[in-house]
């Protein structure tokens, strides 16, 4: 297989519904492929209708679309292996089932479904239908009875196969149930779909979770039925979750956000995303870098870097990297991506969106902290005379009584016109240069008296300039009537 171009899948079920886990799964394949100058396919596997979402196609592509995966072939993107929807190939799997049947390497069952058929250590079909005389299939055939159709497991020996990341896999085939090849309504299962489509498809690589290891034997044997080439498997290690305790588990909502959508709406950059989960479970060789474009994931990507250990999803590593990219980004940029996320604003604030939107691009690691970090700015919070403390400073509610007059004549004394962050720091300036009163002092002071919060993103002359003239004495004069009448 390794002569033949590299042509790798992600196939998901259209739940509407992308977990970290499957992002991770069509990122490393759209990765491996491109590194190797190959394919990426996508494939919508709906065969179980239970689990379909109406619109759910759309929301997979549009996902795959804003993560920058864009596949070679697929639904909305042709190829001449379509289609590429599992519910529009069903004559495909009943031919290859029927073919299976007549090789001996599968067969119908006609047990009621309803009936217990279970047997053995591991619960499987107790092969009622396994050794039917061909009389009694033929009747029930002419009879228009309903069945399925079964794959015929070896009863004995083991099978093996070699996965890239965990070597050599050996399962007894005692433990392989004779399982469902096409269900009664025509449907394939998921498995057989697989292996069918993944063939026809051409596909070289099947990347998907560790929890097909046991069951990848069933895949083998069927191959192996058709006389096809078997694909190079890579089970990857689960993503996993820190809970309370300490301890981790699979990665579930109880940890928080997993979905690519619920990450995005919470304000992550969707490229941050991409660049955060590409490093769960994958290490670049001969790079320390941590913040990847896609074209250089793709240059860097190779399967001896993935790790056959869980990965641990850290929401701190993730917003540390989604704030690295906010601080790549041009002010302009960032103001109108920031913006939608401010929500409604004040007229004086509206009016230096752009300014305090570049006050906050380095202080962020997802949007949706925004309201948050500006609320301040729209309601004054409770006055705090212990937020005055700061002994580095020497900033005490004593020192900041006798310190605002001073402070509020000044600015009173400030044109309208005239108010902005440059002049107003340079009025503030010549005013510590006059009176000789340390500079961390008093701007700490005004700061507080303005904002009533210990940590503001800009400084005390840019929340004033922010917060406007009025807005900005009429702060100042109540906090000095606060601390008066302590």
């Amino acid at each position: 297989m390794t002569d033949k171009k590299v042509r790798t899948r992600f196939a998901p079920s259209p739940t509407g519904y992308m977990h970290i886990g499957n992002l991770r799964t069509a990122l490393y394949a759209y990765l491996y492929a491109k590194s190797q100058g190959g394919d990426f396919i996508l494939r919508i596997e709906d065969t179980d209708r239970t689990r379909y979402v109406a619109d759910a196609v759309d929301f997979i592509e549009r996902t795959l679309k804003l993560a920058g995966i864009v596949p070679d072939e697929g639904p909305g993107y042709g190829g001449d292996c379509g289609p590429y929807v599992q519910s529009e190939r069903l004559p495909l799997y009943k031919k290859y089932a029927e073919e299976l049947v007549k090789t001996g390497h599968a067969y119908y069952c006609f047990c009621d479904p309803d009936e217990d058929h279970s047997t053995g250590e591991f619960g499987g079909y107790d092969r009622t239908c396994r050794d039917l005389p061909q009389d009694v299939i033929d009747a029930h055939l002419r009879n228009g009875d309903p069945y399925v159709i079964r794959q015929k497991m070896p009863l004995d020996g083991a099978t093996t196969y070699a996965d890239v990341l965990h070597g050599s896999i050996t399962i007894p085939n005692s433990e392989l149930e004779d399982q469902v090849l096409l269900k009664r309504d025509g449907m394939p299962t998921y498995n057989f779909a697989n292996v069918i489509d993944d063939h026809l498809m051409g596909i070289t690589h099947i990347m998907r979770g560790a929890e097909f290891i046991t069951s990848t034997p069933k895949y083998i044997l069927l191959y192996e039925s058709f006389g096809w080439d078997v694909p190079v498997f890579i089970h990857l290690a689960p993503v996993m979750g820190k809970n309370e305790d300490g301890s981790v588990s699979k990665l579930s909502k109880r940890h928080g956000a997993t979905s690519f959508d619920d990450l995005v709406k919470m304000g992550y950059l969707p490229q941050a995303i991409v660049n955060y989960v590409a490093l769960l479970g994958w290490n670049p060789k001969n790079t320390n870098q941590e913040i990847f474009s896609m074209q250089e994931l793709i240059e860097h990507f190779s399967l001896e870097g993935l790790s056959k250990s869980p990965a641990v999803f850290d929401y701190a590593k993730l917003g540390w990297v989604s704030g690295e990219y906010f601080k790549a980004m041009d002010d302009a940029a960032f103001a109108a991506m920031a913006r939608p996320f401010a929500g409604d604003l004040p007229d004086y604030l509206e009016a230096h969106w752009d300014y305090l939107a570049a006050l906050l691009r380095t202080r962020i690691e997802r949007l949706g902290q925004i309201p948050d970090e500006i609320r301040f700015l729209i309601e004054a919070p409770a006055f705090d005379a212990e937020l005055y403390a700061n002994k580095r400073n020497k900033v005490t509610p004593e020192k900041a009584k006798e310190l605002l007059p001073a402070v509020i004549a000044l600015l009173e004394a400030i044109p309208e016109a005239e108010w902005n962050n440059e002049n107003l720091y340079a009025k503030l300036e010549a005013h510590i240069e006059a009176t000789g009163v340390k500079k961390g002092l008093l701007m700490w002071v005004v700061r507080i008296a303005a904002a009533g919060q210990k940590v503001t993103p800009g400084g005390a002359t840019e929340i004033l300039s922010l917060l406007g003239k009025e807005n900005s004495l009429a702060r100042l004069k109540k906090s000095l009537d606060a601390l008066a009448s302590l």
